[in-house]
């Protein structure tokens, strides 16, 4: 609604503070907590001088945030309140601590404008906490999804017992390839970016041209980034001398790494005969290694 001067004030029900008469004086400032109030009008006013209300109008008037009385007071004249009623025709505002939800339209968060992206982490939700609306930001609440998925894979065969992977090492790069955040790999050590459960996996192929085998893969861990211990340990008794031999083996294990500093990792392969290939290519995977973060820890 419209209004042609000053918007009126809606009912906002306000006791003025005390007020000293002074001798010989008709006009007094009016003032709520110590600051200046301007009523409607002189007819939104409850005015009680000496136990007298007083009649708007013809026994005061008002102007801005004066009061004026229509004779001069004096010494033992007493105001004793100003009540200031606002705009009693309407619904005005409430008191603090005044409304329920029992007043409120189930309707009143429109919805109106989308929010067509994920939130930003300082975003907030309003959530109820035992009864007690709160706000929280979306950082507190998000996740729920793998939030790290990354692969590398040996890249150049090699014949020999088992060792410890320390070279020729690279990300999958195959075309199509996808990843989710990322691991590093520093001479075969693989360092994690985040703290949380990750499902570490290790594949390998190998063949052997002539003779039987008992190859070995493995994922060896560390929680103080220095001791290494087995966590994985897959085996592949190819068997059948003679006749060349090609296999593969496949082997997981759950990693906690509460602390990026310490918590790493190594994978080893190889076989008994020093005959046996443990395949790597810069093309496939033959032998790699995949991350995936399944969640916090």
């Amino acid at each position: 609604m419209s209004y042609i001067g000053k918007t009126p004030t809606i009912g906002n029900f306000q006791v003025c503070d005390s007020i000293s008469v002074v001798n010989g004086q008709a006009a007094y400032t009016m003032q709520v907590n110590s600051v200046n109030v301007v009523p409607e009008s002189a007819n939104h006013m409850l005015v009680s001088l000496n136990g007298i209300l007083q009649k708007p109008g013809s026994s005061f008037t008002v102007s801005g945030s004066t009061i004026t009385f229509a004779s001069n007071l004096s010494t033992g004249d007493v105001i004793d309140f100003i009540t200031i009623l606002g705009n009693v025709l309407d619904l005005g505002v409430p008191s603090d601590d005044t409304v329920t939800a029992a007043k409120l339209n189930d309707d009143i968060i429109s919805g109106q404008t989308e929010l067509a992206t994920e939130p930003a982490d300082t975003d907030e939700f309003l959530v109820s906490d035992a009864g007690t609306i709160k706000r929280i930001d979306y950082s507190l609440i998000k996740g729920g999804g793998i939030t790290l998925a990354d692969q590398y894979r040996l890249t150049t065969s090699f014949t020999g017992s088992s060792q410890d992977l320390t070279s020729n090492l690279e990300r999958v790069d195959t075309t199509g390839q996808g990843f989710i955040g990322s691991v590093t790999e520093s001479s075969g050590i693989f360092s994690f970016s985040e703290t949380g459960v990750y499902l570490v996996s290790f594949g390998m192929n190998f063949n052997n041209a002539a003779d039987a085998d008992n190859v070995t893969g493995g994922i060896r861990i560390t929680t103080d980034n220095s001791n290494y211990n087995y966590a994985l340990e897959a085996q592949n008794n190819a068997m059948g001398q003679g006749q060349g031999q090609a296999g593969s083996l496949f082997g997981q294990t759950l990693f906690d790494v509460t602390n990026v500093s310490t918590h790493k990792c190594k994978f080893y392969a190889g076989s008994v005969l020093s005959s046996t290939t443990i395949v790597g290519n810069s093309s496939t995977n033959n032998t790699y290694m995949t991350f995936i973060r399944l969640g916090d820890t």
